[in-house]
């Protein structure tokens, strides 16, 4: 069954590497959506896939890329339309 979720990182997030990470670890789960930083320091990402995919990707996230430390990790059900693909998106 197909989910959407809503998820933010806190911590150490930005400046990471963690949106380039968080596109290839995308595509490892296959998942479908989006990710961009907020101007409050914050990572928000659109995850769209299959339940154990989006799962998956979202208890990746709670680790992130090497530089990074995830302090906290928000998930919430989203009804946003999602794009084809997962990709990159500027800050918001």
């Amino acid at each position: 069954m197909a989910v959407v979720q809503r998820v933010f990182v806190t911590g150490k997030v930005q400046n990471t590497g963690f949106r380039d990470w968080a596109v290839r670890r995308a595509q490892e789960f296959g998942v479908t959506g989006w990710v961009r930083n907020l101007k409050d320091g914050r990572i928000e990402m659109l995850i769209a896939g299959e339940d154990d995919a989006v799962t998956a990707m979202t208890e990746a996230c709670r680790q992130g890329p090497p530089l990074a430390r995830v302090d906290h990790l928000e998930a919430n059900a989203d009804g946003e339309r999602v794009p084809k693909g997962f990709t990159k998106r500027f800050t918001a």
